[in-house]
């Protein structure tokens, strides 16, 4: 069985459960400890030299860094279906997994970060960043029904988690009809979970 290192608050650590429940694939969670340091303890950074959340373990193969670990499961579990062998179609998602690792981290998720986690981290930058994001995403949800197509793949997990609680950041998604109508057909996909919502700084 899996072993998923995970904490209920981090949007990186969603990513990986949604995609286990989306793919209904077993496994035991793993509580890290990040308010007391347990990502800095030596057992967890045998795991990940970087001492940052989620890891799995599968059958020996321990991967960190959440968009590693959902192709990991795409491709494991998940087959052509949330990630193609097409190479425009593959590379159409790695784009996405880039913006998540880029504009999302330093937009929405930065923003959470200052408002949930009391992040010295420009607010107003990252918020900018993050309406930026969300006017050409919304641009281009206005002719599909996920990022990539209309179907939903890893892109789409990737994205959801910071974006969904992009208001907890002070960002409102009220402007973004394309993004919500978005939002809420991954919520409608089977295995679907959500993560904990936190009310500071929080906008709609």
């Amino acid at each position: 069985m899996i072993k998923f290192y995970s904490f209920s608050l981090s949007g990186h650590s969603h990513r990986v459960e949604l995609m286990l429940n989306l793919l209904g694939v077993e496994f035991e969670y793993v509580n890290v400890d990040l308010a007391n340091g347990a990502q800095k303890k030596p057992e967890f950074l045998a795991l990940n030299p970087f001492g940052t959340v989620p890891v799995i373990e599968d059958d020996g193969v321990v991967i960190p860094d959440s968009n590693a670990i959902l192709t990991y499961l795409a491709k494991k579990y998940g087959g052509e279906t949330w990630l193609s062998n097409d190479p425009a179609k593959a590379a159409a998602v790695q784009s996405w997994l880039t913006a998540a690792a880029s504009k999302i981290a330093s937009g929405p998720a930065a923003a959470r970060l200052v408002t949930v986690f009391g992040a010295s981290l420009d607010h107003e930058a990252a918020k900018a960043t993050a309406n930026a994001l969300f006017d050409i995403m919304d641009k281009i949800l206005s002719d599909r029904h996920f990022l990539t197509g209309n179907a939903a793949n890893i892109a789409d997990v990737a994205g959801y988690s910071y974006i969904a609680h992009a208001p907890e950041g002070g960002v409102s998604l009220d402007p973004y009809p394309n993004i919500r109508a978005w939002l809420g057909r991954i919520e409608a996909l089977e295995g679907f979970v959500a993560m904990p919502v936190t009310k500071a700084g929080l906008v709609t």
